[in-house]
Order: structure tokens, then C-alpha cells, then sequence
């Protein structure tokens, strides 16, 4: 729309003359239905200019109560961005030819090149435009139809005078300003009335076919449907007009596919457009309220319910943000309004139906509109305009103000989870018991709509990131939502402090999209250390390094001539932030899912056990509550039921955790690139091992949980969804995983490397049967057959001291995974060659050993006793007489014994076959270390110890009722004892039995025998050679008893400070400066290498032979003997 005088030429003589009949064509040249220089122009357009205000912006004035004359000089401040936007609309959606353009000094060759496009073919004239304009408006002036609204005004004007409009853009003008004032001053829209005209009854008279104009142009009616009921628009004046300024602009792209060729070329191409800019223009003055009462600011705005319903015109939208872009306090005005009931909108919304994804949609579609010429995006700059933008924080509680204040906090804050909304509970979960099938179909469309969010929010911040105006505001928001929710990754959260799980799942979805297409070489490792990061890791315990020794680093760095802060570039910060939103999204959620598990399970149990007990506390006074005890606990199982199922829709999601773990194979990269820094190669990422003694400080100052976290997260998926982990992405951490556990002093804290090692212990078939092939990938990982075997073993033995409060109880579990690994690791051909190779060529096999002994004699010692507590509680429990005599609550003081000393003795049992299994294989491949004089002994000792409480008089106390129950089977132990004995069969290992004078009886043979004999343990020959050994240990003990001496009373420096027995090998303790004999300091330190004096690191070698105690020691032992 233009304001002002036409800048066209002068109109012709026969202009002048014609008549303004629609019918009746005038005789006006039809260049493009301009007139003169000196007529003047409509009243509306010339208020409009009038208005105008020198900064190029419009004061919009409207009287209180206007009238329809007053209407007409209602203000607005698009003059100017009209005049551009008609020339914008041409080349936006016509031929991209523009006819505005001043031409004062070419009229001649405009006037007759104009007349030549109308000798060479074309049809268009004054009247078939005049036509169209009647057709896309549907009005005429000259008589009264019932296909058309008349315009009396207009035509009373025609009829008085000739020349009653100045050029078609006049007209236009005319005819939608004297309709909007109809529509708004009558209390009928006349348009509803009208019949089906002849434009819509004869299309092939256009040369288009009837359905590509059924919808449109065919009624009077408006085409605006609103199918949501959701969002329907107000009803008042204002939604008439407007309907009625967008079915003119549709019915304009009806006119160009009925005439194409004629529709895209002048005349008709601009007037066109220009219908299609006028209405626009006039649309911005009805949301204005200029013909009708002004709008309040806290009315919905009229266009919003159009966008929700997806039923603007096509085009309709751009060209509204071209139009008032150049003016930035109408397009705030219109579209601030707009923005702020989206987000107000999708806040009342969540996925029990599908409501939530018009505004979001709207939103994507109003983040991509940019401005011709240039890739500003107009709306993407407004938002980040917004007071709510990004609020500052008004209380402790920043995550959640930053999910329900934020202008994107509610678009993001759509969720599944219970916890966030009762919605998708009340609908999907709350009928009872929901059948697999049934639970499976409702997850996949939560899900699917799920991933429809996060994809358009993804595309909204892509956007935002894109324009250059907004991308530093964009990046503000990332960064607060990981900053503002840092206390998610505590133990113990306020959740009511921080943003919902919906949010934070939605956030790190649309970070992975962000940082899919991330090369490494782009990131900057220092980035996390720099001053100039998003994100403060200055309070988190680090991998190897201290904070001390970590500022001193970033002093020495600062000081650096050669080294410089580089400013943050988007790739490493988006790496940065994505990282970060996996340690505060999908980690924290997936623990507090198995937190809900483990509660729900421990709650049926008590439940079961309450009602099992119902026959002995009905009678009670106590029984009252005991039945209020059992509906609380159901109420809140089905609470936790329900909340589970919600869970799992959202956790459950392969695209998610897929995505996750493409991510994690990422950063697995860009750690092994900090250490070991080679060209990358395929399969194998450039690493070797061993890796360099000293761990890279680029590595070693990272936070503890970036490992932490990549092993949570593998744990999480073997134990739900183990098909995520086919991906190729997989391999890389494997690598990572056999590189971090074979050099342990990479990391400092040892449970580091032992959840890489439980990873490792889930990927074994026989705990998690879908992992074949993931559990071949890592065992035959090229690194891993080389060093997997001695680094699994140097860390069995070195867990076996933490620093931990339950280092004692922590360590068995640990070794338990590592037997699990080691079982398999024996049936491969080169890891047990390797294994065979490091027992035979050090000391490192001969502590695993110790460490093995230990834990065998400790596991079965425990399993032993708890299974005669059990034997002894089950037989009073069988004696009823007796068990009557037992008071109530001792009665249930045995109770409890008994369920908490079975629990005990499944655990130590499980624990304690695995170690006896492993003695097993090991001495079945392997003899010679377990023959060392630091180990035959205790060897010997432990096996007859064992084989006392198996075979001796008590064993009957081992007898309970369903021994499968709690994993005992004495028979498998008796076998795997008795083999051990028959593995080590050999002189030395018959003289290491016959010094055992705690256990070894002949008796313990004799009665082993028969029972391997009765119960068919083993084959007569095996039984055979277990009693030669026998008669080898008898003969030994013989010989022995005739060549003892007595030494009487030996001198106190001759004795072992620790055992009190006779030294044969003195050697000085250097660290306390002690004599001790030199079998005794090494079996300790085979389980600790420190002084057992004052706790100083102390190794073998260290040791310093004494040899003229021990030459003093033999004479003697000589002078006694004679």
C-alpha cells in the first residue's frame, strides 16, 4: 500500500474518458492502471501518510468510539513499509518483475513498451482487471448481484464521476477500506449470503480444472476452518474482517493458477500483489484495532488462533513480517503478543493430547521467516527481545524459574514424567493393570511425539543460533540451563529447586542434535579450563591431579609466552554443554528409575511379608494398623507403578539413548586424543599400550565423572535396552575401557576403573545374554589380548586397599567381576596363554594368588557360618513344641535373623564358589606358583580347613532345608576341593599338607574318601590318587616325627618378632629398622607392601639380608643338635 502522489505517468486522454463500470472496460492503458502525477489519492492512503512520523514509524491514533467516516483516517505506521513490501511481494511470489519503480524520465519508452505487451498478445486490459479485482474481492459497484456484496459508496462515486478512483492501487484501496467499514458497522456479515458464482461453476472457461478451486472462491463464506477446539478465535468484528482480508489474499493465488501466464506478467501481476500488500497492510491495521476499538493489551491476539489452526494463507505470513519488520514498534506490538501467548499457551499443554505441537510449530515456522535480501530473522530477534527471555534469577530455585519463567522454559518443559504433570498418568496409567501390549502401543506414540518436540526445538535454537543477532543470547540459554541445574547431579536434590526431567531429557535431545555435526579437531581442550567457559569445574574432584597441583598448572599456563586463551568458538562450546547436560539429564534420571525399582521391590516385599505373617497379629489391638499399614503401602506402589510406567516411555526411547551413545563415542575419542595425542587410525584410534608414565595434564585435571558418567550410562543400557549398544560408536569405548583399566594409574580413584571393569563383567553373556557380540568386540579387542590378563590381575590385588570406609566389603564385589572376566578369559586360547605367561614370569601372580587365598578362606568361612545359623533357626522352627516356648517377639527377633542371614549367605556364597572355581582352572593349567614357599603353606592350610568343615563331625550342621535356595551345593565344593588337591599332587605340595598341624587328620582323608566314594563325586581312579597323596602326607609325617628335635628355650634375638618362631632367614625391615625372618615379612606383604611396624611402604627388595644373625642362628641350632 503507498501513500502520496503516484509516481507513475500521467494517465491517458482515453482514461479520462472511460467509465468505471466493471462491465465495461475503460479504455485506459492497462501498463499498470496508474494515473497521473496530479491526481490525488484515496483518503485512507493519504492518512496513512499523513501520519507518518519523521522516524519512519506511524503514531496510531483512533478515536474512542469512532464512526465509519472517522475510520477512515484511522492512522498506522506501515505507509512506507507497504510501499516496499508491494515491491517485495511481486518478486517474493509473482514474476519477480517489479512495476514501481519512478520512471519520470522514460514515460515515452514506458508508455509505448506498455502498448506493445498489449499489441503482442496479452489479454489483459482495464476490464479483465478490473474483473479479477472484482472476483478476489468479491464486490462490485455497478449493480447488485447475489454472487458479489455492492458497494454503494463506490458506485455512487462512478456514477458522478468518471475518474473515481486514480489507478487500480487506489481502487484496491477503496473497496477493502469501504468493505471493512461495512463489516465493522453492520451487525450482518453480507458476505455469508452470497451464492455460488460463475467464477467457481464455469474453471474450464480459465483453463483449470474444477477442483483446484473448490475451496476457495466458490462461497461466500469464509475458507478459515479451525478443526482444534482447543484454539478457536474470539468472536467479534475484528475476526470477521480479518477473515474476510485472508480469503482475498488466498483467492489471489486462486487468480494465478487459474491465468498463469497472464497472472505473471504486467498489469495483472501487480495489481496482484498488490491485493496481496493491501491486504496485509490492512489486516495490520484491524489487529490494531483502527476499525473497531483499540485492542487491550491483555486480549489474545487475533492472529494467533489462524496460526495454531495452520490456516493463514500461503505467503501471508512472510509478507506480514516484511511489511512491519522496518517498523519495530508495530512488529513488536504485533508480534510480541503473539510470541508470549505461545509460550503461554504450550504451558497449559502436555502430551495426552496433541495440542502441544501447533505452537510449537508455529513457533519453528515464525523462527525461520527471514527478511529478503539478507538471512536475518526478524522473530528470532525479537524473542531473544523478550523481559522473559532468560530472567534472572529471583530465588535459590533457578532451575525451576528458568522451566516456568523463561519465554523457552514451557516449550521444553513438556513431559511424560509423573512428576511433572498428572496429564499423560491420568490418561494412559490410571486404569490399573495395563497389559505389556497395551503399555508398549501407548509408549511408541508418547515417543513419537516426544521426538516430534524435540526436533522442532531443535530446529527453533538452530535458528536462534544461525542469526547473528541472537546466537550469543541463544548460547546464554544453553549454558543456563546446564548452569542453573548443576544440582541435579547431587545425590540428594531438591527437584523442587530445579528444572523437571521432561525438560532436562528435551535439552539434552536437542544439544545432541546440535553436536552431531562437530569435528574434534575444532574443540578446544583447554576450553574447560579456560577463564573464558561457560561452565565452573573448579569445586569437582579430578582424575589424578589436586586442586593445588591444578592451579599451579594454570599459573605456569598463564605465564606461558607460547600459549594463549582462545576465544570460545561455537563447536567447543556446544561439545562443552552437551556433555554437561548428559551428566544433569539422562544420568541423574536414570538412577532415580532404579532408585524406583529397588523402592518398589523392597515395598512388596515388606507387604508380603506383613501378609504372610496376617494369621499371628489378626487378633492383636495392633491389627487395625497393621491393615491401614497395608492399604498406605499399596496406594503408594501404584503411586510408584504408575510413575514407573510414565519412566519408562521417556527412558526407554532407542532414538534417545542411541543418540547418547553416539555422543559418548565421541568424547571417548577426544579422550583418547588427549592420551595418547598419534594420528588417528581406524579401529584403534592411534593408542598404544603401555601408555606414558605420566598421565597428560589436559586428561588428568578432567572432572572424575566424565569417566564416571560414560560407565553409568553403559550399565544403565546392558541392564535395559543392551540393543542400543549396536553401534558402531560402541567400539570406540570399548577401546577407551581396555585402555583406562590396563593403566590404572591414569585415574586415582579406584572405583573409576572398577565401574569400567563391571561394564565389562555386564557385557559377559553369562550375566547379560544379549551382549555375544559386544562381549566378542571386547575380548578380542588387539590392546585387550595383550594386556587385559595382567592388568585384571595387578588390580585385583591392588583393590584390596581403597581408602574407602567399605573398602573390606567393596573389594569382594570388585574381585567377584573380575573372576567372572577371568572365567572367560581362560577358554580363550591367547588370553590364557597370556595368563600363563605372567604367573610363570613375576611376583605379580604370586600376590594375586595370596589375595585369592585370603578371600577363599574369608567367603567360605562366612557361607559356612551363616548356613549353620540357618540349619540351627530352622530346626526350632520345625519343633513346634519348642517354638511355642519362644516368646512373640523372639519369635520374630529369629525371624528377622533368619531373612537377613539368608540374604548374607546367597551373597558370600556366590562370591565364595567363584573364587574356589577360579583356584580350580587356574591350578588344573598352572602348578609351579602355587608351589612357591610363600604360598604351599597357607594353600595347604586352607583346603584342609575347608575340608574339615565339609567332611569333619560338624558337617551335619551345614544340612538345610532347599539348598539350592541360597546356591549351596556341597557336593560341587567337595569336587572342586579334592580336585585342587589332586592338581597340586607333587612332593612339595605333600609336605606343605603335612606341616598344617591345625587341620590335617588322617581321619579328614579317610572320611573324604567315603563320602567321595558314597555320593559318586568322583571315579574310582581319581579317589585312588587322592589316597595316595594321602599315604604320601602319612609317610612324611612319619619321618618327621623321628627326626624331630627339640631346641629347648631359643634366645629371644633368634625368634621372628611376629610369629615367635626360630628365624632360618633374618633380614632388617628397613622403615622400622626390625629383624624379622624373611618367609614371614613376605607372606605379609603379600597382602600389604608396608612395614608391619609403622605402616611404611616397604617392598622385597628392600629387604636386607642379616647374615651374621643368621650364621649365629645355625651354630646354634648345630651346638643343640650334638
Amino acid at each position: 500500500m503507498a501513500g502520496g502522489q503516484s509516481s507513475s505517468p500521467s494517465t491517458s486522454p482515453q482514461a479520462k474518458t472511460s467509465t468505471l463500470s466493471p462491465t465495461s472496460p475503460r479504455d485506459q492503458s492497462p501498463a499498470s492502471g496508474q494515473s497521473g502525477a496530479q491526481s490525488s489519492p484515496s483518503p485512507v492512503l493519504q492518512s496513512m501518510e499523513d501520519n507518518t512520523s519523521s522516524s519512519g514509524t506511524v503514531a496510531m491514533t483512533t478515536e474512542s468510539s469512532p464512526s465509519p467516516q472517522s475510520s477512515e483516517k484511522q492512522s498506522m505506521d506501515t505507509a512506507d513499509s507497504c510501499e516496499k513490501s508491494s515491491q517485495q511481494s511481486m518478486a517474493d511470489v509473482d514474476s519477480g518483475i517489479e512495476t514501481n519503480m519512478e520512471v519520470e524520465e522514460m514515460e515515452v519508452k514506458t508508455e509505448s513498451k506498455r502498448k506493445r505487451d498489449v499489441s503482442i498478445g496479452s489479454d489483459s486490459s482495464d476490464k479483465l482487471i478490473t474483473s479479477a479485482v472484482c472476483r478476489i474481492c468479491r464486490v462490485s459497484w455497478t449493480e447488485k448481484s447475489q454472487e458479489s456484496v455492492y458497494l454503494p459508496e463506490l458506485g455512487e462515486a462512478s456514477e458522478h464521476d468518471e475518474q473515481a478512483y486514480l489507478d487500480f492501487k487506489d481502487l484496491i484501496s477503496q473497496i477493502l477500506t469501504e468493505v471493512l467499514l461495512m463489516l465493522t458497522t453492520s451487525n450482518e456479515n453480507p458476505f455469508e449470503s452470497l451464492k455460488e458464482s460463475a467464477y467457481a461453476k464455469s474453471p474450464s472457461k480459465y483453463g483449470v480444472s474444477p477442483t483446484s478451486i473448490s475451496s476457495l472462491g466458490s462461497l461466500g463464506k469464509s475458507v478459515r476452518q479451525f478443526p482444534i477446539q482447543k484454539f478457536q478465535p474470539e468472536k467479534c468484528k475484528e475476526t470477521t474482517v480479518l477473515n474476510y482480508l485472508l480469503d482475498c489474499y488466498e483467492r489471489v493465488a486462486l487468480e494465478e493458477r487459474m491465468a498463469p501466464r497472464r497472472s505473471s506478467s504486467p498489469p495483472l501481476s501487480t495489481v496482484l500483489a498488490e491485493i496481496r500488500n493491501q491486504s496485509t497492510c490492512f489486516a495490520i491495521l484491524v489487529m490494531q484495532g483502527v476499525f473497531t476499538e483499540p485492542r487491550l493489551s491483555s486480549s489474545p491476539p487475533l492472529l494467533l488462533p489462524y496460526l495454531l489452526n495452520q490456516n493463514l494463507p500461503r505467503g501471508f505470513l512472510q509478507e506480514l513480517v516484511h511489511v512491519t519488520c522496518q517498523q519495530k514498534h508495530t512488529f513488536r506490538e504485533l508480534f510480541t503478543p503473539i510470541l508470549q501467548e505461545l509460550s503461554h499457551t504450550v504451558r497449559k499443554l502436555s502430551f495426552d493430547t496433541d495440542d502441544y505441537r501447533q505452537p510449537i510449530l508455529v513457533l519453528n515456522e515464525l523462527c525461520e521467516i527471514k527478511t529478503s535480501g539478507s538471512n536475518a530473522r526478524p522473530i528470532c530477534s525479537l524473542i531473544v527481545q523478550q523481559e522473559n527471555w532468560l530472567p534472572e534469577p529471583m530465588t535459590d530455585a533457578q532451575g525451576m524459574e528458568l522451566q516456568k519463567l523463561s519465554f523457552l522454559g514451557p516449550f521444553f518443559g513438556l513431559s511424560v514424567f509423573a512428576e511433572d504433570g498428572t496429564k499423560v498418568v491420568d490418561k494412559h496409567f490410571s486404569g490399573g493393570q495395563i497389559s505389556s501390549d497395551s503399555a508398549s502401543l501407548v509408549n511408541q506414540s508418547l515417543r513419537h511425539g516426544m521426538e516430534f518436540v524435540r526436533v522442532e526445538l531443535y530446529k527453533v535454537l538452530h535458528a536462534l543460533l544461525v542469526n547473528g543477532d541472537t546466537r550469543e543470547a541463544a548460547m546464554n540459554f544453553t549454558s543456563a540451563c546446564v548452569v542453573r541445574n548443576l544440582k541435579r547431579a547431587q545425590m540428594q536434590a531438591d527437584e523442587n529447586m530445579l528444572a523437571g526431567e521432561g525438560f532436562m531429557l528435551n535439552f539434552v535431545a536437542v544439544m545432541q542434535h546440535l553436536a552431531v555435526k562437530i569435528k574434534l579437531d575444532k574443540v578446544d581442550p583447554f576450553y574447560i579450563y579456560s577463564p573464558h567457559s561457560r561452565i565452573n569445574i573448579t569445586e569437582d574432584s579430578r582424575l589424578k591431579v589436586t586442586s593445588q597441583e591444578i592451579t599451579k598448572w594454570l599459573e605456569e599456563l598463564g605465564k606461558n609466552p607460547s600459549h594463549a586463551w582462545q576465544d570460545p568458538k561455537f563447536p567447543t562450546e556446544c561439545f562443552f554443554l552437551t556433555l554437561h547436560s548428559h551428566h544433569l539429564s539422562i544420568l541423574p534420571i536414570a538412577r532415580k528409575y532404579q532408585r524406583r525399582v529397588r523402592a518398589m521391590r523392597d515395598l512388596t516385599r515388606i507387604m508380603e511379608e506383613l501378609q504372610n505373617t496376617e494369621p499371628q497379629w489378626k487378633l492383636l489391638p495392633t491389627a487395625s494398623r497393621n491393615h491401614e499399614l497395608l492399604n498406605r503401602w499399596k496406594s503408594q506402589a501404584n503411586r510408584l507403578q504408575r510413575g514407573k510406567l510414565c519412566a519408562d516411555a521417556a527412558l526407554f526411547d532407542e532414538n534417545l539413548l542411541g543418540r547418547c551413545l553416539q555422543f559418548y563415542g565421541t568424547f571417548v575419542q577426544f579422550l583418547l586424543k588427549l592420551v595418547c595425542p598419534l594420528p588417528t587410525r581406524h579401529g584403534a584410534i592411534g593408542v598404544s599400550l603401555p601408555l606414558p608414565k605420566d598421565a597428560p595434564m589436559l586428561f588428568a585435571a578432567l572432572p572424575e565423572y566424565y569417566v564416571e558418567d560414560i560407565s553409568d550410562f553403559l550399565l544403565f543400557v546392558l541392564q535395559y535396552m543392551p540393543q542400543v549398544l549396536n553401534d558402531t560408536s560402541i567400539q570406540d569405548i570399548i577401546t577407551f575401557m581396555v585402555v583406562v583399566v590396563c593403566s590404572p594409574s591414569y585415574i586415582s580413584n579406584p572405583y573409576l576403573v572398577a565401574k569400567l571393569i563391571e561394564v565389562m563383567f555386564v557385557i559377559n553373556p553369562n550375566i547379560q545374554p544379549r551382549t555375544e557380540k559386544l562381549n566378542e568386540m571386547l575380548l578380542m579387542n588387539p590392546l585387550a589380548l595383550e594386556h587385559l590378563s595382567p592388568a585384571l590381575m595387578k588390580f585385583y590385588t591392588d583393590i584390596e586397599t581403597t581408602g574407602s570406609s567399605n573398602e573390606f566389603y567393596d573389594k569382594f564385589s570388585i574381585r567377584y567381576h573380575i573372576s567372572i572376566i577371568f572365567k572367560t578369559l581362560w577358554q580363550i586360547p591367547a588370553h590364557r596363554a597370556n595368563l600363563i605367561q605372567e604367573a610363570m614370569s613375576g611376583n605379580q601372580f604370586v600376590r594375586f594368588v595370596n589375595m585369592l587365598m585370603n578371600d577363599t578362606t574369608f567367603l567360605l568361612d562366612e557361607s559356612l557360618d551363616t548356613l549353620k545359623s540357618i540349619h540351627e533357626i530352622q530346626d526350632l522352627m520345625e519343633n513346634s513344641e519348642e517354638w511355642a516356648k519362644e516368646s512373640r517377639e523372639q519369635q520374630q527377633s529369629r525371624q528377622r535373623q533368619l531373612a537377613q542371614d539368608e540374604r548374607q549367605c546367597r551373597s558370600y556364597l556366590t562370591l565364595a564358589s567363584e573364587t574356589v572355581e577360579m583356584f580350580h582352572y587356574l591350578t588344573k593349567g598352572i602348578q609351579k606358583p602355587f608351589l612357591k614357599a610363600e604360598l604351599v603353606d597357607r594353600l595347604a592350610a586352607m583346603l584342609n580347613f575347608n575340608l574339615q568343615q565339609l567332611c569333619g563331625p560338624k558337617c551335619n550342621h551345614l544340612k538345610v532345608k532347599t539348598p539350592k535356595k541360597y546356591g549351596w551345593e556341597p557336593k560341587k565344593l567337595l569336587d572342586q576341593l579334592t580336585d585342587i588337591y589332586l592338581h597340586l599332587n607333587c612332593d612339595e605340595f605333600a609336605q606343605a599338607i603335612a606341616n598344617d598341624e591345625r587341620s590335617y587328620r588322617k581321619e579328614l582323608f579317610d572320611d573324604a574318601i567315603s563320602r567321595l566314594s558314597k555320593h559318586v563325586v568322583k571315579t574310582t581312579t581319581e579317589i585312588e590318587e587322592f589316597r595316595l597323596l594321602q599315604s604320601k602326607v602319612e609317610q612324611i609325617l612319619v619321618q618327621r616325627n623321628k627326626s624331630a628335635l627339640d631346641f629347648g628355650e631359643i634366645p629371644e634375638e633368634f625368634k621372628d618378632p611376629l610369629m615367635d618362631t626360630l628365624m632360618a632367614d633374618p633380614v632388617l625391615v628397613p622403615p622400622s629398622g626390625t629383624i624379622m625372618d624373611r618367609p614371614v615379612i613376605l607372606r605379609h606383604l603379600l597382602n600389604s607392601q608396608t612395614d608391619p611396624w609403622n605402616r611404611q611402604h616397604l617392598t622385597e627388595d628392600m629387604l636386607i639380608p642379616d647374615t651374621d644373625l643368621k650364621k649365629r642362628i645355625e651354630e646354634w641350632m648345630k651346638s643343640k643338635q650334638k
